[in-house]
């Protein structure tokens, strides 16, 4: 029954909203795995689409956005149409700092028009997001995970009261600074019993698009489960990784990016290049990936899965198999697969079997996994909520 009740929560949140505002996902570890060449086609889950747009300024051939929630593609969609439409002044407030005071007259003139029907209907009824005139002032405080972020944002305000020591971590010149800063004034004013708590039930988890099966693949290597994996993680990024260039956290926290901490897309020179015929490179698709594959002519030699295994990795191993069958027939010569995960080892993908050439293969004997650069790479993780990071080589079917 609880299982019942999770999952309906979860459909709930994630099948009617925008979950994700912002990638989660470190895309500097992404460009050395990756390894992007000119010939390459990328296949990634939009999420909010930072990282499509960051993949697209290594100037591969071409980089596929697919989704199955279109609310997620009408925000990659809403960035193209920026990038198209505006100056850079306008699209930095728009994406930079999460709104745009004139955002209703910008969007009807220079960005409606460059959107599909779907997306059109979307930002029509949705576009004051950006308006910074609601309670809640940015964009970035929009959608389930923005409503999580807003959240904590008003706990430390209001209730932990260290919004001045957030600022001095978010300064610090140095690691030792931030650490010193964390462990005096904000890591037992914030991480409390209750929150703690609260971050450990379903629906809250559901918020930022964590579903029951990945909290089980966390939970498997946590003896006191979701909270102790998750105050490990703060503990990591507060006290142990520099902030300076954490861009992730920072969006989370003030509600906005600087110019000096944001994403690649975001920077003057970058959106120039995106602007100059990059952005021509992205195509945007709601679809699974499996319906993607199986509609496409096109073969993919870059495969980006995120963490989505997860969610398929307890009570949907036939999707799961049927996807990694799709993977293995449209992949290229050459083809790399990257994903994570929020438990520390995954062992659901290895087993699964795939058909190559009339015979039944395990897709562990078809990978040749990059274990040592995942592990140097992963260290270094600056949003660092995931347990563990894949690279593999497919062989060629």
């Amino acid at each position: 029954m609880w299982n019942w009740l999770s999952a309906r929560a979860f459909r709930h949140v994630h099948g009617n909203n925008l979950v994700y505002n912002t990638c989660w996902e470190d895309p500097r570890l992404d460009r050395a795995a990756l390894a992007l060449g000119p010939r390459d086609t990328v296949m990634v889950i939009t999420s909010a689409g930072c990282n499509t747009l960051d993949y697209a300024l290594q100037a591969p051939a071409h980089v596929y956005a697919v989704d199955m929630n279109p609310r997620q593609n009408a925000l990659l969609e809403l960035k193209l149409a920026a990038i198209r439409g505006l100056e850079f002044e306008e699209f930095f407030q728009l994406f930079g700092q999460g709104a745009l005071p004139d955002c209703t007259r910008v969007y009807a003139s220079q960005l409606r028009p460059r959107m599909s029907a779907r997306a059109q209907a979307y930002w029509d009824r949705r576009i004051y997001f950006f308006s910074g005139e609601t309670r809640r002032r940015s964009f970035y405080f929009h959608g389930t995970s923005g409503v999580f972020a807003w959240l904590v944002n008003l706990y430390v305000d209001r209730v932990a009261n260290v919004r001045d020591a957030i600022h001095a971590i978010l300064d610090a010149g140095s690691v030792d600074e931030q650490s010193s800063i964390y462990y005096a004034n904000i890591r037992d004013a914030v991480w409390t019993r209750p929150i703690r708590w609260a971050v450990g039930r379903d629906y809250t988890l559901s918020l930022l698009g964590v579903p029951r099966p990945q909290r089980l693949q966390v939970e498997r290597h946590y003896e006191d489960g979701i909270s102790q994996f998750i105050g490990e993680c703060l503990d990591a990024v507060f006290g142990q990784l520099s902030l300076q260039d954490n861009y992730f956290w920072r969006v989370y926290l003030t509600g906005a990016y600087t110019p000096e901490c944001c994403p690649e897309y975001l920077k003057a020179e970058n959106f120039a290049k995106l602007k100059g015929g990059l952005v021509d490179r992205i195509s945007v698709h709601t679809a699974t990936i499996e319906s993607f594959l199986r509609a496409s002519d096109v073969r993919i030699s870059r495969y980006v899965l995120l963490d989505h295994m997860d969610w398929l990795s307890t009570a949907r191993e036939p999707f799961l198999q049927r996807e990694w069958q799709a993977i293995v027939d449209r992949a290229a010569p050459g083809a790399r697969v990257i994903w994570r995960s929020g438990g520390l080892q995954v062992d659901f993908v290895d087993p699964l079997e795939v058909r190559v050439e009339g015979s039944r293969r395990r897709v562990g004997e078809l990978l040749t996994y990059h274990r040592d650069l995942a592990v140097h790479l992963h260290a270094r993780d600056r949003v660092h909520t995931y347990g563990s990071f894949y690279i593999a080589d497919l062989a060629a079917a």
